[in-house]
């Protein structure tokens, strides 16, 4: 039987496999296969991990999920309040960064490893190992530097500093934001993740005129990757349009897969990467709320059609609202298995 790790290699390869890889990015649903609370269910990780395994095995997809909520870590930089809703993700309910004094004051844990809100997604990721190391890509989840102060002050907050601000105090914040990183990437390699998501929405133009992109982004991106190199990484611009930054991204950086937004061309996206990367085809996942079968099946269609030419393609989800019905779930991914068949990749 093949596994979604060998599916991965293949594509990532550009060789032949029974099927294209397919990743399922199910986070909250995990509280509802367990019969918990969203809070109950992401207060350990033997939870989060029981049921990333429970829903693979379930669905049959190729990849698995340490990832518990993106404000994780804002706890790991200060946060202390996090709202958890009844049918949806928790999220930063208390900013660390009030006053620009408050970034001088911000301080970057020097072992996130040992860091108390860190403990449980070690767990996790120990019990993925142990359980799927070597079977199953395991994704973790790294906000980029130029993305990570919207959670420590908020988006108005820090668009008004990105772009209006005082330089010297939004690159002290970045400074920081980007050692923060570096430290929270080695901790995720380190503890067994194959697969780390580097969440930048301010790598978009959807987000940021091209001249911030090149000025400032594309160098704290840079910063942030070097040290440690590319291996594993994934550009994922938080379902923001990434065809116009992939070639100046790419020699910047050599990041080897490019998670496309829905909202991007596929054939384009593919003819600008030129067989040099993997490419993800995503699906816009919170219409699956309501789409029909058909509608989700036609979609699902287009999308691998689009993208399998030439092989190195995967296909894959955003967001996965709690609300999507789990039979529109099975749909959407027996359609990836049944269109993503390898002719001639």
């Amino acid at each position: 039987m093949i596994t979604g790790m060998e599916r991965l290699a293949a594509a990532i390869n550009g060789q032949a496999s029974d099927r294209i890889p397919v990743f399922c990015n199910m986070s909250d649903q995990g509280s509802r296969e367990l019969g918990m609370s969203i809070e109950e269910y992401f207060s350990r990780g033997e939870y989060v991990a029981e049921a990333q395994l429970k829903m693979r095995e379930k669905y049959g997809y190729d990849n698995l999920w340490s990832l518990f909520y993106v404000g994780k870590e804002a706890e790991l930089l200060g946060c202390r309040k996090i709202l958890f809703a009844k049918d949806g993700p928790p999220n930063v309910q208390d900013f660390v960064i009030k006053t620009y004094d408050d970034i001088h004051k911000l301080v970057v844990p020097e072992n996130i490893a040992g860091h108390p809100a860190f403990q449980e997604e070690l767990q996790c990721l120990r019990i993925l190992k142990g359980e799927a190391g070597g079977k199953y890509p395991i994704c973790a989840y790294v906000t980029a530097s130029m993305t990570l102060p919207a959670l420590l002050m908020g988006m108005e907050k820090w668009l008004e500093l990105l772009l209006i601000g005082p330089v010297a105090v939004r690159d002290e914040l970045l400074a920081k934001c980007s050692d923060f990183f570096r430290k929270e990437i080695l901790a995720y390699r380190e503890a067994g993740a194959d697969i780390l998501i580097y969440a930048n929405a301010f790598g978009s133009t959807d987000f940021v005129p091209m001249r911030i992109f090149r000025e400032v982004s594309v160098p704290w991106m840079e910063k942030d990757l070097n040290p440690g190199g590319t291996q594993g990484v994934v550009y994922y611009c938080g379902m923001a349009r990434l065809t116009a930054t992939i070639e100046e991204v790419f020699e910047k950086t050599g990041i080897g897969t490019y998670y496309l937004s829905p909202l991007d061309n596929i054939e384009q996206g593919k003819k600008i990467i030129a067989g040099r990367a993997l490419c993800g085809g995503v699906i816009n996942d919170i219409k699956l709320i309501d789409w029909s079968r058909d509608e989700i099946r036609n979609e699902v269609r287009r999308i691998i059609e689009a993208g399998m030419t030439g092989g190195r393609f995967l296909f894959g989800t955003g967001v996965m609202p709690y609300a999507i019905p789990e039979e529109n779930i099975r749909t959407m991914l027996e359609a990836a298995y049944e269109f993503g068949r390898c002719k001639s990749q």
